[in-house]
């Protein structure tokens, strides 16, 4: 709702109805009253809320050049795509491409991980490498054994952050076309860092930096 999202339906357990706030009951279109039984059985998760929205899914947005932007390489794991779309809106970047192989944006689990992100960005799904090209940007890709350290670098800015898969980090062929490698001093020794917590690094220097 703070983002301007206007749900279609409205869903309340019977024991919150009476203590759901008048905004939420006004929010959407539609009001569904659920037996508390039916509302723990409907819902994906251990200790649920009380109350939901749905929502209908937004028209897919269209890739935009010259906005800073975060893609994934086949990143697959649902809670690292979540954290990287929560890291991307906190830190400034309009919009987020996932090349093929990546797992799915609108997914339950990525949704439950972006916690609201998914409202602040634009998101672009079934992207090829060659389609990058329209960005129009400067294509930083991550490495944990290559390139210049990110507290040295001089970011450029807009810029497209590629965040690779977790086990074979960024593919070659986008290796080959970036601007510029960059690595994360990691003075206690660890051979990686999980590519979550890598772009939370990359992406508030990058941000922070404008």
């Amino acid at each position: 709702m703070a983002r301007g999202r206007h749900p279609a339906i409205a869903v309340f357990s019977e024991s919150f109805w009476p203590l759901a706030q008048v905004e939420w009951e006004l929010a959407a279109t539609k009001v569904i009253v659920l037996a508390d039984a039916l509302f723990t059985d409907i819902s994906g998760l251990e200790s649920p809320a009380r109350m939901g929205f749905i929502l209908d899914m937004p028209e897919p947005a269209l890739l935009q050049s010259g906005v800073g932007t975060v893609v994934l390489d086949r990143v697959q794991d649902a809670g690292n795509v979540g954290s990287i779309l929560r890291s991307a809106s906190a830190f400034g970047f309009r919009q987020v491409v996932a090349i093929k192989g990546s797992a799915a944006l609108w997914s339950p689990k990525v949704l439950r991980a972006g916690m609201g992100a998914h409202f602040a960005v634009d998101l672009i799904e079934g992207v090829g490498a060659d389609d990058l090209q329209a960005l129009e940007l400067p294509i930083l890709v991550t490495s944990s054994h290559a390139g210049e350290f990110l507290h040295r670098a001089a970011l450029p800015w807009p810029c497209a952050w590629v965040m690779g898969h977790e086990g074979q980090g960024v593919s070659a062929i986008l290796e080959a076309r970036a601007a510029m490698r960059i690595r994360i001093a990691q003075p206690g020794g660890e051979e990686s860092l999980n590519v979550a917590a890598a772009a939370a690094i990359c992406l508030h220097q990058s941000g922070a930096g404008r």
